[in-house]
């Protein structure tokens, strides 16, 4: 399961359309800015999950962060405090603004969308990522309490990434990553 796919089983396609129109994008593009994104947040996530107290900290997150809201509520897109808890998701996936700034720059030439737009739609793309992740495991609650206690439970497949490469956007995370 990629995210596109985790996001529309959790109900998010008019939150993806709420993106769209925050940001100024049309379907099209809102699709390939997903694709385009998805593997370096997803590989941020597999990376912060790597160990228990990583996973403690994801499990947290989803348990208290109510993150399902951006799929229940996608109009809470276009405020200010979705954007502020967006920044906030990424902070933690990538460790830092830098490594933001490079992805999207990387997608903005994989995608032939401006970076400017992209930099505006990371935070609210995280913010979906993040709940629709929050409903996939019933807010945290599928998620084991250890790697070796039940792990990331259904969202072992989406984070895991079945062995499949994120692509120039991977390499750019991890090389971003040696930097900071």
């Amino acid at each position: 399961m990629d995210l596109m796919d985790l996001l529309k089983s959790a109900g998010g396609n008019d939150s993806l359309g709420q993106l769209a129109k925050t940001v100024g994008l049309g379907s099209s593009d809102t699709s390939k800015l997903v694709a385009a994104l998805a593997p370096a947040l997803m590989r941020g996530m597999q990376k912060n999950t790597a160990d228990d107290s990583g996973l403690a900290g994801l499990r947290g997150a989803l348990q208290s962060g109510g993150h399902g809201r951006y799929i229940d509520k996608p109009e809470l897109l276009a405020s200010a405090e979705t954007r502020n808890d967006g920044n906030n998701i990424l902070g933690h996936i990538f460790g830092s603004k830098d490594v933001s700034r490079n992805v999207a720059a990387a997608a903005s030439k994989e995608t032939g969308i401006d970076a400017s737009m992209i930099k505006k739609a990371l935070p609210l793309l995280a913010a979906l990522a993040m709940g629709a992740m929050s409903k996939k495991s019933s807010a945290g609650k599928d998620i084991g309490s250890s790697l070796s206690k039940g792990g990331l439970g259904p969202l072992g497949d989406l984070l895991g990434m079945g062995g499949k490469s994120g692509g120039a956007l991977d390499d750019i995370l991890g090389m971003a990553r040696k930097f900071f």
